[in-house]
């Protein structure tokens, strides 16, 4: 059998259902619209001028959030990345990414309540060019997934694109629009 990426209608069906969430982000993910619109798969890295990633959200018992530290950004950010051919979905691409950046298996997290099949976030960001992987300036839509660490889960770094890592609180959390869904949960 082979493996196929998340489907253009489940980025539609994912988007929609958070967007009921979020009714006045839809503007913003205009984007993504013109994408899902296209004939090109949404969640390829190939996909130009924008295209679909994912991100895992992971808080854990003292509701810190954790950030990894980037080699290619610089940047601390939620564990993430683009999508494969073996996500059967997007949730499933954040959780893969989690693992393999940060050594935090999928059986140690739960979808956080009411976040099992829908971000919690969703993002529109640019990304430089690359001209050593022949990639234009282009964006990602990131799909950020929100899960809660059942175990004392140690973090293992995928020390090829991965620097370091911290546990911030919600208040000090690196993307300002996490912050504020984080800072609405109770």
């Amino acid at each position: 059998m082979t493996s196929l990426p998340p489907s253009t209608g489940h980025v539609r069906t994912v988007t929609e259902a958070y967007l009921a969430r979020h009714p006045d982000e839809r503007a913003s993910l205009t984007m993504l619209f013109d994408v899902l619109a296209g004939t090109d798969d949404p969640t390829s890295r190939k996909t130009f001028p924008a295209h679909v990633t994912c991100s895992a959200i992971v808080i854990n018992g003292e509701r810190h959030v954790l950030h990894i530290l980037h080699k290619a950004s610089g940047n601390l950010l939620a564990p993430g990345g683009h999508n494969e051919p073996s996500d059967q979905c997007l949730r499933d691409a954040a959780l893969r990414e989690l693992h393999e950046e940060a050594g935090i298996p999928p059986s140690a997290v739960v979808p956080l309540a009411g976040y099992e099949d829908i971000p919690l976030d969703i993002d529109v960001h640019a990304i430089d060019a690359n001209p050593s992987k022949n990639e234009p300036g282009h964006h990602h839509v990131d799909f950020r997934w929100a899960f809660q660490l059942m175990t004392d889960q140690a973090v293992t770094l995928q020390e090829e694109e991965v620097d370091g890592y911290q546990w911030r609180p919600f208040a000090t959390t690196s993307s300002p629009t996490v912050r504020a869904k984080l800072a609405q949960l109770t």
